[in-house]
């Protein structure tokens, strides 16, 4: 996709006035546009932190201006090949920093960026774009593609909503009046479905809630409609988020379960909880996603469908309204095929919010906007540091491995091998607070949520309908068992899994200090399987990490053909822009990730 003014090039050797269809208004109109990464917003010549018609017409009417001239100085910033003089070249620069292309769009594969481009020149609209999402979700969603023998269909989306299309309508009609006020108005978003949606009801997975339609959206899923995106689906999950194979029984008959396909080998579980979201993105069945992480639910089916997963710092993204697992791990972040939709959407959901305390840790902290940090040199001078016990044996990711180093020496980043404190191994092994947390943290939400309508209120109650996974009985029951007083022991102010997070941070947070480290990396998985306990580390510490893809195994690797994995950057509490940087300046370089070939274009 050619993210460039196209029908603006066109007229550089005659008239500056520009047709550019739905392009933004001029810049007296427009609102504070810090939504942009600096390759687009750099060049501004109107105040307004973007490159519209109107920066153009400016510079049309610089065209021969030099350093002597009067006036130089409103217009130098766009002498982009700095030869003193603004010329035709420059101009030609200066409409390649818009954000509209009036070429073909394709929308599989499609980023936040395409998406604006084809919308503001005219070329789509977030209606088109909405109901092609719709339409692949219906051909391509619960329908046998796979023709393997054992093939299954994704089972990706648990429900859509039915004011999807109006959403997408009052996107199009504001950027017809205002221009582009953020780089998700009209985008099309699928949330997990453990997110609440007052369109749409919120399973958690499980037949027991398919009435639960709440009278609120969760915090970040109103962000989200703030900025102009278009939540158009629930992604399925784990029931409850309990596990990595996602298997759920939303408006399913009593007993009976689906689990979640990968796109790329339907044979194969999309990983879990947050699968239903992977597969989905991976499978081009929504713009951009989001999942909850406790244990890696964002990060395991982010490797196994080669997206780029964000786990934010436990505090930078509002948890209210979002069914919880484990208050003291839980989170919830942006799941992309790319760093930029992933920091674009990060964007949209981060914020203090006093209905969940923890947020106000990052007072101050956050950026304008975390695009600002998409550099493509990010890599150049930064210090990566790893700990071998981290890497493992599988033949795949060792090799990706190597391959990973290969290229951070090249971009000019130095690899440092890390000797990890006794204390590290104790950090990863801490285990999740799913079981000693989940009943307490999961009645504060059916006080506050749950609609009146469902009668599976308890864990007890929820086993008593049969509606659930059946072969997970035993573990509700455990569950429900477990008193205030374990509760407390484990997760109260002076509980054990308490210090140990809080240990953990300081371990973690010394260990990068100590060897002036920007991130630690390792990989987040194998082949379809998890990497030791790896995913513990950002859980266990409250860390932020980002994971990327690394590339896919090969046949000589004697693994699993195509399967993909990711590598894991973790970084400084509150510091996401930083690894959001990191992570672009090694996507930009690598180009690892792969579309899944069962699911390109819909068949005419």
């Amino acid at each position: 996709m050619r993210v460039v003014a196209t029908g603006a090039a066109a007229t550089l050797a005659g008239t500056a006035a520009v047709a550019v269809g739905a392009a933004p208004a001029a810049a007296a109109d427009q609102p504070d546009a810090a939504f942009l990464a600096p390759y687009y917003s750099e060049l501004d010549l109107t105040g307004d932190r973007q490159v519209t018609t109107a920066d153009l017409e400016v510079l049309a009417d610089a065209l021969g201006t030099g350093t002597r001239s009067k006036g130089w100085h409103e217009v130098a910033v766009a002498d982009t090949d700095g030869d003193g003089e603004i010329t035709v070249a420059d101009l030609a620069d200066l409409s390649q920093r818009m954000v509209y292309d009036d070429g073909p769009f394709d929308l599989v594969e499609a980023s936040v960026v395409d998406m604006q481009a084809a919308m503001n020149a005219g070329v789509t609209t977030s209606v088109e774009i909405t109901q092609d999402y719709l339409d692949r979700i219906d051909a391509y969603d619960r329908t046998l593609v796979d023709p393997a023998e054992d093939g299954r269909p994704l089972a990706s989306i648990i429900s859509t909503s039915d004011l999807a299309l109006d959403r997408a309508a009052e996107a199009d009609a504001e950027r017809a009046a205002t221009g582009m006020t953020s780089m998700l108005l009209g985008v099309p978003v699928a949330v997990k479905d453990n997110y609440n949606t007052v369109d749409m009801p919120t399973t958690a997975g499980c037949g027991c809630w398919d009435d639960n339609l709440t009278t609120d959206d969760a915090t970040m899923v109103a962000g989200l409609r703030d900025a102009g995106a278009v939540v158009m689906a629930k992604a399925s999950l784990d029931e409850f988020a309990y596990g990595f194979s996602s298997q759920f029984t939303s408006y399913q008959a009593a007993g009976e379960t689906t689990y979640v396909a990968s796109p790329y080998d339907t044979s194969r579980t999309a990983g879990g909880s947050s699968g239903g979201t992977g597969a989905a993105i991976a499978a081009n069945l929504a713009g951009i996603g989001f999942g909850t992480d406790t244990g890696g639910s964002i990060r395991v089916p982010s490797s196994y469908n080669q997206l780029v997963g964000v786990r934010p710092t436990v505090g930078l993204a509002s948890r209210d309204g979002i069914v919880p697992l484990a208050l003291s791990q839980d989170t919830g972040g942006p799941m992309t095929r790319s760093v930029t939709d992933a920091a674009v959407a990060l964007d949209a959901v981060v914020g203090v919010d006093e209905n969940d305390p923890v947020t106000a840790r990052q007072e101050g902290l956050v950026p304008e906007s975390y695009t600002a940090y998409l550099d493509a040199d990010a890599l150049d001078g930064a210090r990566i540091g790893y700990v071998p016990s981290m890497l493992g044996s599988n033949a795949t990711t060792t090799r990706l491995w190597a391959e990973a180093v290969e290229t951070f020496e090249s971009l000019g980043a130095e690899v440092v091998e890390i000797e990890a404190p006794e204390a590290f191994a104790t950090v990863l092994a801490e285990g999740s607070g799913s079981t000693p947390e989940f009943r307490h943290d999961l009645a504060e939400y059916v006080e506050a949520y749950l609609a009146p309508e469902v009668e599976a209120r308890t864990l007890p109650e929820i086993v008593d309908t049969g509606r659930f996974v059946t072969s997970r009985q035993r573990t509700y029951e455990r569950r429900a068992a477990v008193t205030e007083e374990e509760y407390e022991a484990w997760a109260g102010p002076d509980g054990s899994h308490t210090q140990l997070l809080a240990m953990g941070k300081e371990l973690v947070t010394g260990m990068l200090d100590e060897a002036e480290l920007d991130a630690l990396v390792y990989p987040s998985g194998n082949p379809y399987r998890t990497q030791g306990r790896n995913l513990r580390l950002s859980p266990n510490t409250g860390m932020p990490s980002v994971t990327v893809p690394m590339g896919q195994a090969i046949p000589a690797d004697g693994t699993i053909d195509g399967a993909g994995v990711n590598l894991e950057f973790l970084g400084r509490d509150f510091d996401e822009g930083s690894l959001l940087g990191l992570t672009y300046s090694f996507e930009q370089a690598t180009g690892a990730r792969t579309a899944p070939a069962l699911y390109g274009e819909i068949a005419p």
